[in-house]
Formats: C-alpha cells, structure tokens, sequence
C-alpha cells in the first residue's frame, strides 16, 4: 500500500542517526509488547504479514510520531479490536469484560515460547516454473495496491537486473490479507542509483530489492 511506512528514498527526514550500544529494549513496556504480538500470532489469531499491515495502516501523524514499539502496540490493538479479540471496553479498562473469543491453535503455554522465538519457515513448493532467471533485465510494475505489498514504492516502474532466485514463498500481499499462501517466485534484483534517483545520484551505488515475481515484468 502507499503509506507513510514506505520512506525509502524520500527526502526531508533528516540524518539517519544510529544509537551507539542500542538496547533491544528502551523500556520493559517494550518487551511485553513483542511478547504480546509474538504470544497472540502463535496462537493463530493472525500472521506476520497481517500484522505488518496494521501498522502500515496507522494514520500518517500517529506512525510518524510514534516510536518502534509503539507501532506495534497501536497495530495490535487495531488488529485485535477488528478481529474481536478485545472490545474497546476492555482496551479502556485494561482487563476482560466478556468471555474471550477461542482462539485458532489453543491457549498459549509456557513450553511453546522456544517454538514460538524460532523464525518460521515461508519457502512452499513452486505452483509453476519461474519466469526470471539471474541476468534478465525486469522492470518494477508501477502498481499502487490498497493493502499490503513488499514492493517498495520508490523502484516501482524502475529497470533492474535480477541477481538471484530465491524460490518459492508465501506470498505477503496475499497472506495479509488471509486470502491464502498464494506461493510465488523471489528474487534479487539490483537497482542502479541513477536509475532510480537520475544523473545527480552517486554513479556507483547499487540497491537490492527482494521481489516477488507478481510485482515484476520483462524489460
């Protein structure tokens, strides 16, 4: 989708400024957060990409204005509240009011924190043959979707070069929006500067985009 999240390349946001020794957290708040997202995904309530989405989804002041951890909290208190996870009530008063809603794969339990902590698997067995190898020239499809997508907005209708296939995976764009794994073809496909920001940009930078085969078309 065509948010406010999809900064790459966009000016005016100032110097990227990294924090020297960062912590993983800021706050304890910020690990109950992640524990709360990564508890309530392994129970099925949603996936990844769905998650992504409702963070994407933030209005632009309230994601701009936010920090890391926030967003997610934000995300995943829209998700649930859709989702009937959680009413507004219970967001207001900070404990349950109504009977919870059963969840998909069953209550969450200690001996499924080491399971849940491990990055899942996304490659699946491909529907077709790929129609992109290393070498071929492909441009970005300039597609501006309502929900998500991993494309981002600043190669779209660009020319790049495929460097590598990755095979076959679920498919975000899809899976977000709980339509199904949908598999598709990934590559690697490397953008010149010039191409994508003209002849002012540095000659010599090169920027890799991981693309999934429905957001591209031969050049």
């Amino acid at each position: 989708m065509n948010g406010v999240h999809d900064m790459g390349g966009m000016d005016g946001f100032g110097k990227v400024e990294p924090e020297p020794n960062e912590p993983m957290f800021h706050a304890a708040w910020e690990a109950r957060v992640m524990a709360m997202v990564r508890a309530m995904g392994a129970t099925g309530a949603f996936n990844i990409d769905t998650s992504r989405y409702y963070r994407e989804t933030l209005p632009p002041p309230v994601y701009l204005a936010s920090s890391y951890y926030k967003k997610w909290l934000l995300g995943l208190e829209d998700l649930l509240l859709d989702k009937g996870f959680i009413g507004k009530e219970e967001v207001a008063t900070g404990h349950a009011v109504q009977p919870p809603k059963p969840l998909k794969h069953g209550k969450f339990e200690l001996d499924d924190v080491e399971r849940v902590m491990v990055r899942g698997k996304f490659g699946r067995t491909a529907p077709a043959p790929a129609k992109f190898k290393p070498g071929d020239k492909v441009r970005a499809k300039n597609i501006h979707p309502l929900t998500h997508t991993r494309l981002p907005r600043y190669v779209r209708g660009h020319v790049g070069v495929v460097e590598r296939d990755h095979g076959c995976h679920v498919f975000p764009d899809s899976a977000a929006m709980e339509a199904g794994e949908n598999p598709q073809w990934l590559y690697t496909v490397v953008f010149d500067g010039t191409e994508l920001w003209g002849p002012d940009s540095d000659p010599t930078i090169k920027i890799s985009v991981d693309a999934f085969e429905p957001y591209l078309e031969p050049a």
